[in-house]
This record gives structure tokens, C-alpha cells and sequence, in this order.
């Protein structure tokens, strides 16, 4: 379950509430507004689909519910640092848990493993624009795995000469920002990589994680469908149908459920 929404063009960092506000910045309101995608191994990639459908139709994809723990595609140091980013991205706050709260990296991870992570249903041939339209999406022969992690070991390389031989998870929340802000504007050069490319494919998946049903493994407690104020997928609304200019008290509902449905 994925958007293809488009990173905004203005930085959409949050400095921490503990630090000062920088300038540029913009609230997590603002970013939520702006916004209500390498398994290297041989013999792995994407799936290629020529003169014929790549579904059958009528045909269902049921999900398996995401079994929280561990990482099926990350390694422990690719999933500290993805940690670390959208940590920064939704940071928790007075408004409630953030990103890496909600689980948004083991939703990337699952994700990475699945259909979406190789675009099996994607077409990927070329050519691939150099300077593409917005609508026209990701430009690249990549796919997100390949992405992730070749991005995510680019940036490892940056980080560790640019900043002393510290990795992204070292550096100080003020330099995190600084330099996710300078890979959001494509100010940062990676050695044989695109940033602005790693930071637009973190940037959705993370905005994606947080309000993706909770089945998909992110938005732990629905915490992203509490702050906009989203009922989810609750069976029956004619009671608050019934009742205009009310406001809505129920609490989200999954696709699974919840254990509670009465409860308040």
C-alpha cells in the first residue's frame, strides 16, 4: 500500500523541539499538508513484463499482516541509519510519536522485501528522462532496493569523511538536519550516487509507513490516523451520519479491527 506523492519543494525537516527553530524549517502540521519508493545478490532484480498483462484480473493480493521485529532487507547498521533519518523527518513530539515511534523502518523493510522493493510491476525499461516533468515520477533504472542500498552506503561514505569518521547515527540532530536539508535541495554530492535521490525515496516511504494501515507494519497504534483525525476503515457510519456538525470521537479502526469497537 503506496502513494506516489511528490516531496514538496521547500525543506520538510522539523528541527527537535528541544532545539532552537531554524529558519527554512517547517512544522510537522506543514509536512502532513504538504504531503494528506538493493538487494544486490545474483540472481535478484526486477521482474520484467512484456505484451501481457502483469495481473489477472479479478484476481486479489491478499496482505499478510507485518510480524513486527528484526529486518527481512536492512542490515542493523542500513536500519539504524534509516532509524536516525526518519527520526528526523517526524520526530516525536508534543503532537505524538514520531516516525521511528510508529515503526515507519520496519514498514520501509517490509516493503523493500515485497513486489514494491524490485518494481515488479512497474515498467522499467528506457530511455530514462534526465530532466523529467513531475508527473512523470522516478526517472531510473534503479529500483527502491537498489536505491536504499546503494544510497544508504554512499551516504555512510559522506558522513564518515566529511564529519571525522563519524557515521549519519553519530552526528549531532543539528547536522542530521543540515545535511538531510542539503540532500532534499541536491546541494550534497555523493561519491557515484544522487542524495536528492536517497532523500526523495526515504521522504515518501516514510510519509507512506506513517498513515499506511497498521497491517503494513508503520503507523504502530494508528498514531499517523490520530493526529489528522482519520476513522480508518470503520465498517459503519451512519450513526455519525445521523448526527451532522458533531465531532467524531470514535477511535480509528483498522483492517484488522481493533480490540475494542465500542470503546470511546
Amino acid at each position: 500500500m503506496r502513494t506516489d506523492g511528490h516531496p514538496p519543494a521547500t525543506s520538510s525537516l522539523r528541527p527537535d523541539p528541544a532545539s532552537p527553530r531554524h529558519p527554512g524549517n517547517v512544522t510537522r502540521r506543514s509536512l502532513l499538508a504538504g504531503a494528506a519508493l538493493l538487494i544486490t545478490t545474483q540472481g535478484v532484480g526486477a521482474r520484467v513484463v512484456t505484451k501481457v498483462l502483469p495481473w489477472r484480473p479479478n484476481e486479489a493480493y491478499p496482505i499478510a499482516p507485518v510480524v513486527r521485529g528484526g529486518y527481512l532487507f536492512f542490515t542493523p547498521a542500513e536500519a539504524a541509519t534509516v532509524d536516525a533519518i526518519v527520526d528526523r523527518l517526524i520526530p516525536t513530539d508534543e503532537l505524538g510519536a514520531g516516525a521511528k515511534d510508529a515503526g515507519v523502518t520496519t514498514f520501509i523493510d517490509r516493503q523493500l522485501t515485497g513486489p514494491y522493493g524490485g518494481h515488479d510491476w512497474l515498467y522499467m525499461q528506457g530511455p530514462f528522462s534526465s530532466t523529467p516533468l513531475p508527473t512523470q515520477g522516478l526517472q531510473s533504472p534503479l529500483t527502491p532496493r537498489q536505491q536504499y542500498r546503494q544510497g544508504l552506503a554512499a551516504l555512510e561514505a559522506y558522513c564518515k569523511t566529511t564529519f571525522g569518521g563519524r557515521g549519519f547515527v553519530q552526528l549531532s540532530i543539528d547536522e542530521q538536519e543540515k545535511l538531510l536539508t542539503g540532500m532534499e535541495k541536491g546541494e550534497i554530492q555523493f561519491q557515484n550516487f544522487s542524495s536528492r535521490m536517497l532523500f526523495s525515496a526515504v521522504h515518501g516511504n516514510t510519509i507512506e509507513g506513517f498513515f499506511a494501515d497498521p497491517l503494513y507494519g508503520g503507523n504502530r497504534d494508528m498514531v499517523g490516523w490520530k493526529l489528522i483525525g482519520f476513522p480508518g476503515t470503520r465498517y459503519d457510519f451512519r450513526d455519525v451520519m445521523a448526527k451532522p456538525n458533531q465531532a467524531y470521537t470514535l477511535p480509528p479502526v483498522g483492517i484488522q479491527g481493533r480490540p475494542a469497537w465500542g470503546e470511546n
